[in-house]
C-alpha cells in the first residue's frame, strides 16, 4: 500500500497532468483528481472500492436495528401525514365558521332595518276597476 502512495499524484483543477498517467477516481470535496501510472491506476481504484465496500459493510447495522429504523421511520412518516391533514381541516373548519359568522352578523345588522312587510305577503293579483 505504501508503494501505491508513493506512486499517487494528486492533481486539482488546471494542474498539469503527467504524461502516462491517468485517473483513478476524483474527490468532489477537495476538488483533485488522484492520477496513478497506467497500468497501476485500476489496480488503484479497485483497491480503493474495495476498502469502502468493506468498512461499509462492517458499519451497517444488525438485521434487527435496520428493522426497527425502518419501523420508525414509517411511523414518523404517518405522524406528519396526521399533522398535515389535521392541519388542513382546521384550516377548513376556520374558514367555514367565518363564512357563518359573517352571514350571522349581516342577519343582525338587519335587524335595525325597518321591515318590509309587502315583501312577506304573497304577491295578490289587483281587483278588477268597475267600469261605469
Amino acid at each position: 500500500m505504501k508503494t501505491l502512495m508513493k506512486l499517487r499524484k494528486e492533481v486539482s483543477h488546471g494542474g498539469v497532468i503527467p504524461r502516462g498517467w491517468r485517473m483513478a477516481w476524483y474527490e468532489p470535496r477537495r476538488r483533485v483528481g488522484i492520477y496513478f501510472p497506467a497500468p497501476v491506476y485500476w489496480l488503484a481504484r479497485v483497491l480503493r472500492e474495495l476498502r469502502h465496500r468493506v468498512r461499509v459493510a462492517l458499519r451497517a447495522p444488525g438485521i434487527e436495528v435496520a428493522e426497527v429504523f425502518q419501523m420508525q421511520r414509517a411511523q414518523r412518516e404517518r405522524e406528519h401525514l396526521a399533522e398535515e391533514y389535521a392541519r388542513g381541516y382546521m384550516v377548513g373548519w376556520r374558514e367555514c365558521f367565518q363564512t357563518c359568522l359573517s352571514a350571522v352578523e349581516e342577519e343582525i345588522a338587519r335587524v335595525d332595518e325597518p321591515w318590509d312587510v309587502g315583501s312577506f305577503l304573497p304577491a295578490a293579483p289587483k281587483p278588477p276597476r268597475e267600469q261605469n
